[in-house]
Parts: structure tokens; sequence; C-alpha cells
């Protein structure tokens, strides 16, 4: 089996006009008193409700982000391109940012991975 490996290159070119939304767990956000914000997710399944009954667990959990997490989350809107949210990361966190497409790709990677957010192509790529 010959797999293709992308370059680095290759994958930004891939998703830098890429759009990210919230995903389907997220039922609810909201900005705290110390500007960070909280996601409300909502466990749904099966095994999810049993260990709910089983362990009296909420069946909503919150996840606080941190400052960068809570920088980027407003713009997962579905219209921003990862192109745009990268260039306003830069641009609010300077040199802490970098390296910004491979830290960003990372945390999109983990988000999607939990049904946080979804990244979708837009019309507009290759």
């Amino acid at each position: 089996m010959n797999k293709k490996h992308l370059t680095k290159e290759e994958i930004i070119a891939h998703y830098s006009e890429c759009v990210i939304e919230v995903g389907s767990n997220v039922i609810d956000w909201k900005i705290e008193a110390d500007e960070k914000i909280t996601l409300s997710i909502e466990y749904k399944g099966f095994f999810n409700e049993l260990a709910q009954k089983i362990f009296r667990k909420s069946r909503i959990s919150y996840v606080h982000l941190d400052e960068k997490g809570s920088f980027l989350w407003p713009m997962f809107d579905g219209k921003t391109t990862i192109a745009t949210i990268s260039k306003n990361f830069s641009e609010k966190f300077g040199p802490d940012a970098e390296p910004i497409y491979e830290r960003l790709l990372k945390y999109l990677e983990i988000l999607e991975n939990y049904n946080f957010i979804k990244i979708m192509t837009t019309n507009n790529s290759n």
C-alpha cells in the first residue's frame, strides 16, 4: 500500500480556505467575567445515558477555554477561513502564536475529535 504523505505546505494550502463551525455536542457557549469562554457540552447516546444513570453524571458538562481558545472560539462561525483565523491569532499573540499553522491545526484536530467543531471546505477551495 503506497500512501502519499502530504508536505507541511500541502496541508496548510488544503486547510487555509476551510471554515469551522460549532459541532453538534456544543449546545451553548458564553463569555465569562474574565473574558474566557465556557462551552456547554451535551453528551447523548445510549452509553452516555447509561453512564449518566449508573454514575449519576450530568448530561451537560462545561469546558473552560484558556485565553487563546477563547480568542479563537467566536471565529468558528462557518464563515471565517482558517487563513483569516490564523492571521488574527498571529496579530493578537505575536511570537507566542508561532508556529501558527502547526499549533492551530493541532488544536482544531483535538476540538474536532471531541465533536466540538466541524472543519468544512468552502466552495472557493481548490
